[in-house]
């Protein structure tokens, strides 16, 4: 290191490991609180739906299409803003209007009410990921990066996991108002948790580098990530598999209680395990064996989620196609555990591709593909297709909809991933510092 680096580093609020990883798992339960107040909706919706009159499209409206245009709108301007300020705040203000915003998603008593509040709830969240993603980055080495960053996203299995969780057995018991309230007040108070003890890290600190002060456009950022064919088929491929994944999280519980009678306390305790426990093993894992498995070939980032998306692509299908529940269920461990597998390496390997002052707004771009294709219309097209297909099938038209729309993303999804492997270890050679 120079010396101008080495001065730097005397404050370096990093220099003890054990704040790297308090920080490491303080950020994956703001990210936890992220999911659970997005999830929450999934198990509630068909509590809501007869509470509020509502059809499947104005279901796949409310947790896709709605949700994301304002979480990824809003995600490109406050990126831009941490990749030149402070993240620790942005991330502590964020988290305290979306957990805000969900609390105040109980009281609402028509579907334009509830559609605001989720609004407002997509708006702070959009300011949660990039910044986090960011710092992980600038305490963490490119060699346990997408270890560390497969540690923060199993948050995404950790809220799935809750939010069935409580949001069964609360609604049960409470009904779907008081679950809202009961979920969002405590994001409120670690808000402040957030403020009080996340330092800022010094930029390229990992990498014993020092931040330009140039900071570069939006259309800079953007035109170098799509100058490179890799992050094509990698934003591609985390868009179709957020297709599918979305469309299974948001729609599963409603599948189950429609055809196969399931009440949504014991449902939301099988989902838990299977979407939440199951997830965050097979997102953390998936990390850690890329990062094992990247000394050899840096193309093991992609092949990982290709191999896990081929592989589940058979299991999606089974859900749909048998009558018992509980043979139901069993299908979904192996698309539960391997769903997010991708997550981690998509987003360290698109930090590898760009400058130090472009990691959260790489993360936006990547997130404004993944969430409007994958969140936006994901479940907005199994709503659309599962009312299209009511007028034949009734009930069962869920089931057909969810059939002919997941294992066929899935597939395509690993597809894009294969791909990215041709041109990966070119395109992170040419990659700015």
């Amino acid at each position: 290191m120079t010396d101008e680096n080495s001065s730097i580093a005397v404050d370096n609020p990093y220099a003890s490991g054990k704040k790297k990883y308090y920080v490491l798992g303080l950020l994956t339960v703001v990210y936890s609180f992220n999911f659970i107040d997005r999830q929450l909706l999934a198990i509630l919706q068909e509590s809501i739906k007869v509470d509020l009159g509502l059809s499947d499209g104005q279901l796949g409206l409310l947790t896709g299409f709605a949700f994301a245009v304002f979480y990824v709108t809003a995600g490109i301007p406050i990126a831009r803003w941490a990749d030149r300020s402070n993240r620790s705040r942005i991330i502590a203000a964020s988290l305290f209007i979306w957990s805000f915003m969900t609390a105040l998603s109980g009281a609402a008593q028509n579907y334009l009410q509830l559609l605001l509040a989720r609004v407002g709830v997509g708006v702070g969240e959009a300011g949660g990921s990039p910044p986090s993603h960011s710092i992980i980055s600038d305490i963490f080495p490119p060699t346990s990066r997408a270890t560390a960053l497969g540690f923060y996203s199993t948050g995404v299995s950790i809220g799935i996991l809750f939010g069935f969780l409580l949001g069964g057995w609360l609604n049960e018991f409470f009904g779907w108002r008081i679950a809202f309230a009961v979920v969002g007040i405590p994001g409120v108070l670690l808000a402040v948790v957030v403020w009080m003890t996340l330092p800022e890290p010094i930029r390229g600190l990992s990498e014993k580098k020092q931040a330009s002060d140039d900071q570069p456009t939006f259309m800079e950022v953007l035109g170098l990530l799509w100058s490179r064919v890799s992050f094509r088929h990698i934003a591609a491929g985390s868009a179709l598999n957020a297709f599918a994944s979305y469309s299974i999280s948001n729609w599963s519980a409603s599948f189950m209680i429609r055809t196969h009678g399931m009440t949504t306390g014991e449902l939301g305790t099988w989902l838990a395990m299977i979407m939440g426990f199951g997830g965050a093993i097979g997102v953390f894992f998936g990390g850690y064996i890329a990062d094992s498995l990247s000394p050899r070939d840096k193309r093991w980032y992609v092949w990982v989620p290709s191999i896990t998306g081929f592989l589940s692509v058979p299991f999606m299908a089974g859900v749909y196609l048998v009558d018992d529940a509980y043979v139901a269920l069993a299908f979904m461990i192996i698309p539960g555990v391997m769903a997010n597998v991708y997550l981690g390496n998509a987003i360290a390997t698109t930090h590898s591709l760009v400058g130090l002052r472009m990691r959260a707004l790489s993360s936006a771009v990547l997130f404004f593909i993944l969430n409007i294709i994958g969140l936006g219309l994901g479940p907005f097209t199994v709503g659309l297709l599962s009312d299209y297909l009511s007028v034949s099938l009734g009930e069962e038209s869920l089931r057909y909809a969810l059939l002919y729309v997941v294992p066929v993303f899935g597939f395509w999804s690993a597809t894009h991933f294969l791909l990215a492997g041709r041109t990966l270890r070119a395109d992170l050679a040419a990659a700015p510092d």
